[in-house]
Parts: C-alpha cells; sequence; structure tokens
C-alpha cells in the first residue's frame, strides 16, 4: 500500500513524502479498512515536529482518524461486515491505502455523509463529546466558550454545543474568522485581535464551560470569566503550558480546572467513548446539525500542502487527505 513517512524521522511539512508500506492484516478483534479519506489534525503536525511521539502498538504512520470501506475482518468481530462504510478513530496509520484499527472504534457513516465530511468527525467530534459534555458536563441552556473557534475542533464544539441546546460565546483571529464562527451557530462570535474579550464576555453573561486550547495567555481571562461552579478544560496549551492560576479565586467560585488528551487513552475507555458518542452525538450527524465544513482536500501524496496549509492558520473547519 501508499503511505505518508516522515523522511528522517522528524522535520518540516516538506519531509513528508510517499512510500511503499506492506499491506496490514486485521488482527483478532480488529477491522482492516480500506482509506478513502484520512483527516488531518494538528497533533499530526506536533508527531511530525518529534514532540508527540506514537503510543506503545500503535502505527508510526500519522493520522488519527479515517473513512472509508471495511475490507478484512479480524477474529472476533461481530458488529462489522465487509463493504460496510464506516470512520473510525486511530492511534495512528491514516495517511495510508489502508488502516487497521480496533472494531471497537469504528462508527458508521450515516446515510447523506460522504467520506470526506466522514474522515473529519471521529477525532474531533470524541474529542468535543468528551471534554465538553463528559468532563465539562454542558447542559442545556448553558454557556461555553471556545477559542480558536474556526478550528477543526472549533467548529464541531460550535455544532455540536448548539445541537445539545447551549448557548456559544467563540473567539478567533480576524473579522472574516469571527463572522465564520457566526453563521456556524455562535451566539456571540468576537475577533481576539480587536476586542476587550473579558468586557464583552461578562456583558454577554459569563460562561460555564471553556474549552480551552490555548492556555498560559487566557488563564486570567477564564479566571474572570466562569461563573460560580464552572468548568475549565484544558485541551492544548498553544501559547505555552505554565499559567498563573489565582486558588482564592478558583475556590471563591467553586471552579473546576480539568485536562486531558485522547490518543493515548487505554482502547476499553476509547470503545466506551466511541459507544457514548454513538448514542448520543452521530443522531446529530445524522440530522445534519454537527458537519463540520472541511476547508480543502489534498491527494495522499500532497500531505505536506495539506500541513502547510494547517500550519498557515487561515483555514476555517477541517483539511482532508483523499486516497483516491
Amino acid at each position: 500500500m501508499r503511505a505518508v513517512e516522515i523522511n528522517g524521522g522528524t522535520g518540516p511539512a516538506q519531509a513528508l513524502t510517499l512510500a511503499e508500506r506492506p499491506d496490514p492484516v486485521a488482527g483478532p478483534g480488529q477491522l482492516r479498512i480500506r482509506v478513502r479519506a484520512a483527516g488531518v489534525n494538528r497533533p499530526d503536525i506536533v508527531q511530525r515536529q518529534g514532540r508527540y511521539p506514537a503510543p506503545p502498538g500503535a502505527s508510526d504512520i500519522l493520522g488519527l482518524e479515517v473513512a472509508g470501506e471495511v475490507d478484512q475482518i479480524g477474529d472476533g468481530v461481530g458488529r462489522w461486515a465487509v463493504g460496510d462504510r464506516v470512520c473510525a478513530l486511530l492511534g495512528g496509520g491514516g495517511y495510508a491505502d489502508h488502516a487497521v484499527v480496533d472494531a471497537r472504534h469504528a462508527m458508521p457513516v450515516p446515510n447523506g455523509v460522504d467520506m470526506v465530511q466522514a474522515a473529519a468527525l471521529p477525532e474531533t467530534v470524541c474529542t468535543v463529546f468528551a471534554n465538553v459534555f463528559e468532563t465539562g458536563a454542558l447542559k442545556t441552556g448553558e454557556t461555553l466558550l471556545i477559542h480558536g473557534a474556526t478550528s477543526g475542533i472549533g467548529v464541531t464544539a460550535i455544532q455540536m454545543a448548539k445541537a445539545a441546546g447551549a448557548r456559544v460565546v467563540a473567539t478567533s483571529r480576524g473579522a472574516d474568522k469571527a463572522e465564520a464562527a457566526r453563521a456556524l451557530g455562535a451566539d456571540l462570535s468576537l475577533d481576539a485581535r480587536v476586542d476587550d474579550l473579558e468586557t464583552a464576555i461578562r456583558a454577554f453573561g459569563g460562561v460555564d464551560v471553556v474549552l480551552d486550547m490555548v492556555g498560559a495567555d487566557y488563564a486570567r481571562l477564564h479566571q474572570a470569566v466562569l461563573k460560580p461552579f464552572g468548568r475549565w478544560v484544558v485541551i492544548a496549551t498553544m501559547s505555552g503550558p505554565l499559567a498563573e492560576i489565582d486558588l482564592a479565586r478558583l475556590m471563591m467560585k467553586r471552579i473546576v480546572l480539568t485536562g486531558s488528551t485522547l490518543r493515548g487513552r487505554p482502547a476499553d475507555e476509547k470503545a466506551r467513548l466511541i459507544a457514548a458518542v454513538e448514542a448520543t452525538a452521530w443522531p446529530w450527524v445524522a440530522a445534519g446539525l454537527v458537519r463540520p465544513p472541511v476547508e480543502a482536500t489534498y491527494p495522499l501524496e500532497r500531505a505536506s500542502a495539506a500541513h502547510l496549509r494547517l500550519e498557515a492558520g487561515d483555514h476555517v473547519g477541517k483539511i482532508v487527505l483523499t486516497t483516491g
């Protein structure tokens, strides 16, 4: 099969090259998927740079989410059949013609969803569900604050929060991105370059949950705008991991500060999460309420261009590779 490798093991986007690898074989409890499309995510960039190694047992090939058809089934798998249209959450291996996955980590592609759209779902929907709805316990009528609102995670979080009956405060960089977040459903969309975020969010009534992909630079803001009993969930630290926390303020407001990653979770925990996503969030996908916009697609051999596009940061939504 064709697969994208990192020339030299780590490097810039231009280090991504197309190579030949043996076709993987589905083992017990696994599916092999004929990949038609693979989502491109920021953790792929961090892994390419040598700062996010694949967890033990995972493929060294980049790619955390794919969509395609089941073309081989291992022993002990009862749910799926060859030819089923599925999308799946991977620990790695998505940038290739075939990928092997724990059968419990696959979900059916809903009618009306094409392979490109389906490949944009598993990593982002699972990340948002785990952090906003499970850890963050967002409820109908509450308010969610999302930074980087036009990123793949951001656009998915907007749509999922609105589908659940919550209000959304979104921040992004630039008037065009702020308008894009508003068009996706954000109730208050702010331009982080020019708007006074704290004043605007306080005037809106504050927030109950923060989905934090920024880290250090916005720590003071979050302590200021979270309501009593607010939940602050950290999933990335793009401005740095070391933040100043006023513990007295957290105590007085009864704020819960927590964080998580997805990729390194045990297989059983991922299976539990996938089942919860399929039960709760997949109906939103099937109804068209959650369809993250796809900014651009690139053929597998142009994975380097896809990474450069993601690194530039001017996209709205997801970037997807296709295998042809």
